[in-house]
């Protein structure tokens, strides 16, 4: 025969053991809720139409808190992909969109510099010997780009320099290849901040900044319908630094304060 004491012991121990069992079932199945949130990306991420192209993480690189002017010039950056098992070309181009707001800026060209997608031949090369010898001009043709034929494009108009505030990351007076990119069966292509080859916005329709948006259409080889789509201002990775304050400024706080 179990003491008092004894059997208080046992009952406590039962309690205890019936209070984890029922801990355990009610914990099983349940997932974290931070396990299943998805990782911030700020580009955007969308496909065609008929899924032969799918576009990632595409956004206007960011320059700084007042972005860029007007006419002036923007990069951008993304990564395309071709899904099928035949070579694409993907063609680049930015227009006004119906019904667009004021948050959504269009560029008169999309272009690439650098790159061996830039520096190569058009489809129709001129033949051999048509044109003197780079001994013979004193080196003049070896330029931006490597390609003397092609019109500089200049990101405010014809003047050939860029427009004051152009763009950070700047870059110099560039010649620029419209940006039609062929993409092997079943490869990419990406455009990075640091890459050699950079894609450009040119000739900006207002001014584009945090908050607004660049209005873009893909056009794929193969598919007679076009993609538009909204390409984002990037999110800058770390807060922008605050300046010293302007005079004017601190003799305002002066004056309210009683200082003489």
């Amino acid at each position: 025969m179990r003491s008092l004491g004894t059997r208080r012991v046992a009952l406590a121990a039962g309690v205890a053991t019936v209070a984890v069992m029922a801990l355990s079932a009610c914990s099983a199945g349940q997932v974290a809720e931070t396990a299943i949130l998805d990782a911030p990306i700020s580009g955007l991420n969308t496909q065609s139409p008929d899924g032969r192209l799918e576009i990632r993480n595409l956004q206007v690189i960011y320059n700084s808190p007042e972005g860029y002017e007007a006419g002036g010039r923007a990069q951008l950056e993304l990564s395309l992909y071709n899904t099928t098992t035949s070579p694409i070309q993907v063609s680049i181009s930015s227009s006004p969109q119906q019904g667009s707001t004021n948050n959504l800026v269009s560029a008169q060209q999309i272009g690439l510099s650098g790159g061996a997608e830039a520096a190569s031949p058009g489809p129709n090369p001129e033949p051999s010997g048509s044109r003197p010898s780079q001994d013979e001009v004193g080196g003049s043709n070896d330029q931006a780009g490597g390609i003397p034929d092609q019109p500089s494009v200049a990101p405010g108009g014809s003047s050939g320099r860029p427009s004051a505030g152009a763009s950070a990351p700047s870059e110099p007076a560039q010649q620029l290849l419209p940006a039609q990119i062929t993409i092997p069966a079943l490869s990419s292509a990406t455009f990075l901040p640091e890459d050699e080859q950079k894609v450009w916005a040119v000739g900006l329709s207002d001014k584009l900044a945090p908050g607004t948006s660049l209005a873009l259409t893909f056009e794929v080889s193969g598919n007679s319908q076009p993609l538009q789509v909204e390409a984002p201002f990037a999110v800058p990775l770390s807060p922008a630094s605050r300046g010293p304050a302007l005079t004017g400024e601190n003799e305002e706080h002066e004056n309210l304060g009683g200082g003489e």
